[in-house]
């Protein structure tokens, strides 16, 4: 533990980076159907009322409501069938959905509720009350009215509604740059000859996804060997070409973890915390070089990830001006105990099911940071607090789910 006897919580650890930077968001106008997923930089305010006019909430026919009263299947009221521009008493006009509501109509009868008895007359089934089966003008979005807030990832349903009030662009939050670097002699790259006691490096891609994921942009800075002038170097660029470095690898308190003093030695503050009171990812450093963050990440890939969810993503979605997002939450029961140690936030990897109408979190057993089968096997983690000795079989948990929750007939 030489080097790390002082650990930060998490929540002091991401104020003292928040506190030595100033978070600049830039925005650009995009075309409409480019800006699914990225985040609105403005309010959308209808600029006419949505929709314009009452129409038809169904296909059937337009009436005065008053002359449907006393209708029924054993008392059928007959209509005149018109095709003006206006329903007089005992008329109806066949509208369609989304048709206008001629004048003087104020209701429409279903074509279910009706009867054709001749080219010029129906029979009518049903009676219907003012405004039934009628989208009144402005019942969508009334004009004036925000439609979609700033800082909504638009998704498709937004993108529909947006469309419908005229607007074919939108101004959103710049996706910020994201500069990638993994460190380590034994890394090797994907698709080369392994040498003895070399992996391959996988940080790069599995962090490059969580940013894409997110809405940034990665930039692949590739791999620095353990080596102060190439891991000083492609820092450097990273700073260059970049909003945000990531590195991973080189972080704990060995001979070759070189990353947090290079960073001192490329400008100020430097490392602002050095060693955090969680697990996994306790060796996980933060910095600001220039107004950059540079956050150093351990070379083992779930700590990396855990490191990132905890750091990165949370940045990056502040950059992006979608701090408030977050993972979905459930509450499930525990399968089995959780043993953990005081002292340290650990987050721990679960499988969470449905059966029986309930849902559980089943622990999964982890041997080390380095497990990453472990990642694939849930669907969640729950976290587990520093004054805390584990947690309970049977305790109810709050589960940040990242994938899907699956229905089995299992027992428990």
């Amino acid at each position: 533990m030489k080097g790390f006897q002082k650990l930060v919580t998490i929540e002091e650890a991401r104020q003292k980076l928040f506190n030595n930077l100033k978070i600049e968001r830039r925005t650009v106008v995009v075309p409409l159907a480019e800006a699914l997923n990225r985040v609105l930089a403005e309010d959308i305010v209808a600029d006419e009322d949505l929709p314009r006019f009452d129409r038809s909430a169904v296909d059937g026919y337009a009436v005065r409501a008053e002359d449907t009263f006393g209708a029924s299947q054993f008392k059928p009221k007959r209509f005149r069938l018109t095709h003006a521009d206006e329903v007089k008493v005992g008329e109806a006009k066949q509208v369609w959905t989304g048709t206008p509501l001629p004048k003087g109509a104020n209701a429409v009868l279903m074509l279910e509720h009706t009867k054709r008895v001749s080219d010029n007359e129906i029979e009518v089934l049903v009676a219907v009350a003012p405004g039934e089966n009628v989208s009144k003008r402005g019942e969508d979005v009334a004009k004036g009215e925000v439609a979609v807030k700033a800082g909504t990832r638009l998704k498709p349903h937004h993108l529909g509604l947006i469309a419908a009030l005229g607007k074919n662009q939108v101004r959103v939050y710049e996706k910020p740059k994201v500069a990638v670097l993994a460190t380590g002699n034994e890394l090797v790259e994907i698709g080369k000859t392994l040498g003895e006691n070399q992996v391959y490096e996988v940080n790069r891609l599995v962090i490059a996804s969580l940013c894409r994921e997110l809405g940034a942009e990665p930039v692949d800075l590739g791999i620095a060997r353990d080596d102060i002038e190439e891991i000083f170097g492609k820092i450097r660029l990273g700073l260059e070409k970049a909003d945000v470095v990531v590195t991973t690898g080189g972080t704990s308190v060995g001979a070759s973890d070189l990353v947090p003093a290079v960073i001192n030695s490329i400008g100020k503050p430097g490392v602002v915390v050095h060693g955090v009171a969680m697990r996994p990812a306790m060796p996980t450093a933060l910095a600001v070089i220039n107004n950059k963050p540079v956050i150093v990440l351990s070379g083992n890939p779930v700590a990396a990830m855990f490191g990132f969810e905890v750091f990165a993503g949370p940045l990056i979605l502040k950059m992006l001006g979608a701090e408030h997002e977050s993972r979905p939450v459930l509450k499930a029961k525990l399968t089995r105990r959780i043993s953990t140690a005081l002292g340290r936030k650990t987050f721990v990897r679960v499988r969470v099911f449905q059966c029986n109408g309930e849902f559980y979190a089943e622990p999964i057993s982890a041997r080390g940071s380095g497990v990453l089968s472990t990642m694939t096997k849930a669907n969640g983690y729950v976290v587990v607090p520093e004054n805390r000795e584990g947690l309970e079989e049977g305790e109810t948990v709050l589960v940040h789910l990242f994938d899907a929750v699956e229905a089995t007939g299992e027992h428990v």
